[in-house]
């Protein structure tokens, strides 16, 4: 009788799949959001709270690293994966088109490769994978056009756009570091706590909360952010956390590439979104480059 079992790096490969499919739906949650009256600040503000309240409640035995250089970093993960990450993404909406932001922002693959590729030899891509990052991302322009062929380009808005993507490769690059020492969920908690501190000025100076009472206390309000608190946030950053080092940063992070295709599916379904030729041919040419993403190393 054949044994099936599951490895580590399949495991982790099963579970970053899992991720980028929720992570595809927090768009289509965030669209209920702010259809019902909530500003991007405030969605970002409250699923961390309540994401770093639940993970508290299991994760509190040891509340500072082990070091001042380590909490300086996870200060810096907290920046990078959280704070600065969400202001530059949504202020890009706020001057460029969604197109341009998505499309840029789905370069962080490539971005998040080429960094670790200067301070880590094992993360370098094959020539084969390479090929397979840049198919991937064919794939996701087209699935993002989704049929529409003109892309406005501004600017400030598409610089932006680039920061967020920079700003999750560097994400990456921090968690390569530390997750040798920490674990996931100790990390993730860090995380949500530093994020939620380094976006006080911008919520307290610049764009003050404003949700009204009535608004979160409608069952489709509290339900979703619930949902992006405890599953989107909470659940999700400890498991892709934990990935990272088991799957390696470069190919966990070119998993991403699937979110595009989780979100149009999703939106068809529950936003009646329509979906083009280009996008299903796009989802194709998406799907054969990840294929030759998860080709072992060669030259």
């Amino acid at each position: 009788m054949l044994k099936m079992r599951l490895t580590r790096p399949s495991l982790a490969m099963v579970l970053a799949i899992f991720v980028c499919f929720i992570w595809g739906e927090t768009f289509v949650s965030s669209k209920v959001l702010l259809s019902n009256g909530l500003l991007p600040s405030d969605i970002f503000f409250m699923r961390f709270i309540i994401a770093y309240v639940c993970l508290l409640t299991v994760s509190h035995k040891c509340l500072w690293a082990q070091s001042f250089r380590d909490e300086i970093l996870l200060l810096l993960l907290g920046i990078a994966g959280g704070s600065l990450y969400f202001l530059s993404e949504n202020m890009a909406l706020e001057y460029s088109t969604a197109s341009n932001v998505s499309i840029i922002v789905g370069t962080t693959p490539m971005s998040t490769a080429l960094l670790l590729a200067c301070f880590y030899e094992e993360e370098r891509m094959s020539k084969v994978q390479i090929l397979g990052s840049l198919i991937a991302f064919v794939g996701l322009v087209l699935v993002v056009l989704n049929g529409q062929l003109i892309l406005h380009l501004n600017p400030l808005g598409d610089t932006l756009a680039i920061c967020a993507s920079l700003t999750w490769a560097v994400y990456s690059l921090i968690i390569k570091r530390l997750s040798a020492g920490y674990d996931a969920m100790f990390i993730t908690r860090k995380v949500f706590a530093y994020g939620l501190i380094t976006i006080l000025p911008w919520l307290i100076f610049v764009n003050p909360l404003q949700t009204d009472m009535k608004v979160l206390l409608q069952p489709v309000v509290w339900g979703n952010l619930v949902y992006l608190g405890v599953v989107a946030s909470m659940l999700c950053f400890v498991l892709w956390n934990w990935i990272l080092p088991r799957l390696g940063v470069v190919k966990a992070t070119n998993v991403v590439y699937t979110q595009s295709i989780f979100t149009m599916a999703i939106s068809a379904v529950v936003l009646h979104e329509r979906i083009t030729l280009m996008a299903i041919i796009g989802a194709l040419i998406l799907i054969a480059g990840m294929v030759l993403i998860t080709i072992k190393r060669g030259r």
